[in-house]
């Protein structure tokens, strides 16, 4: 955490689950002016189990703050979360890519516009409920990957940039999960059993529904191609596709299984092949974010998907704010749109956006 905790003031961001709640209650333990701050991300959708945002959950961050004896303020981001989130995931389904919106919203919403809030109340921190530990070094604070491996969020901060990352703290790096819900229970709080948030915590359905009232023209039917360019089926839509998808193609009498290879939104085409033709060691990447020496990386671990373990790589910086990844082994599945995240050890050293081919 930070040192001299006495008149030190942090924004603890909170979200209503247990992980922000208990973030906000080990900020006061240590001595800290605590003030928590809930995000109203939508309102016009159904609440569920498992999402964040609104509703009960605003609720049980106004119940968890009373708890603790801290300010609390509700911040109505709707209109930005729809335009910088949401808005985002939509315009990138219909071009045919795999969207992160997690990423997006603590790029451009948790990071970005509620960081200026925290500034604003002249807070010396901004805190969230991240499982990934910020290490404080010579040459400046570093991400690395939580204690808990199990519970990693570092892929979703890759976007942080080093100035955000010198005012954010992660209290939860070094816990696990069922330490985090013991300190909860033992606290009291009303939230300490909550499920986690799942999915993605806009879609209350399927996420094509959002897409479509956005994009109705990426749902217009197409071909579905092979290889060679030949048409040996229809679709209904792009959006109901991403790369690696086997299922719902309604193609069969093949010799072997058809895999989704891209999608080709400007012909509203679905390129299908065998699942040899989804390995590549040879990613494209865009908009790089660097929290280290470029140099670092030439030998490294890298990430392309959230759920996939790091994988040996070599990464390249290119002109422009671009990098090339060569992979030792081959991956299958490299999704445009998703993210590849760099590590040396523990520690990310910076990662981008997967282009399409």
């Amino acid at each position: 955490m930070m040192p001299h905790s006495a008149g030190k003031r942090v924004v603890a961001a909170m979200s209503g689950g247990v992980d922000s709640s208990v973030t906000a209650a080990l900020l006061k333990r240590d001595g800290f002016e605590v003030i928590g701050i809930t995000l109203q991300l939508y309102s016009d959708a159904p609440q569920r189990k498992g999402a964040c945002c609104a509703g009960q959950d605003i609720y049980d961050a106004r119940r968890v703050a009373e708890k603790l004896g801290i300010a609390h303020y509700v911040l109505d981001y709707e209109e930005r979360f729809r335009a910088r989130v949401v808005a985002d995931f939509a315009d990138s389904y219909a071009r045919g890519l795999t969207p992160i919106p997690c990423v997006r919203c603590n790029e451009r919403v948790k990071f970005g516009d509620l960081m200026e809030a925290a500034r604003a109340l002249g807070a010396d921190a901004l805190a969230t409920g991240h499982y990934v530990r910020r290490i404080e070094t010579g040459a400046g604070p570093e991400l690395h990957r939580a204690s808990d491996e199990g519970r990693d969020q570092s892929y979703f901060l890759f976007a942080t940039t080093p100035e955000q990352l010198s005012y954010l703290r992660f209290p939860l790096g070094g816990l696990s999960k069922p330490r985090v819900r013991e300190i909860a229970a033992e606290l009291g709080l009303v939230n300490a059993e909550k499920p986690d948030s799942q999915d993605i915590c806009f879609v209350t359905g399927n996420y094509a529904d959002v897409v479509r009232k956005l994009h109705p023209e990426a749902a217009v039917p197409g071909d579905i191609v092979d290889e060679a360019g030949r048409v040996v089926g229809r679709h209904d839509g792009i959006i109901q596709f991403t790369v690696g998808q086997r299922k719902g193609l309604g193609l069969s009498g093949n010799e072997e299984p058809l895999f989704v290879l891209a999608l080709d939104a400007g012909r509203a085409r679905v390129v299908v092949g065998p699942r040899e033709s989804l390995r590549t060691r040879r990613i494209i990447l865009h908009d790089i974010n660097w929290l280290a020496d470029p140099g670092e990386a030439a030998d490294c671990t890298v990430k392309v998907r959230s759920m996939r373990p790091p994988v040996p790589a070599s990464v390249t910086a290119l002109a422009g704010g671009g990098a090339e990844v060569e992979l030792a082994a081959p991956e299958e599945a490299i999704a445009p749109g998703q993210a590849c995240v760099f590590y040396k050890g523990s520690r990310l050293l910076g990662g981008g956006w997967i282009a399409a081919k």
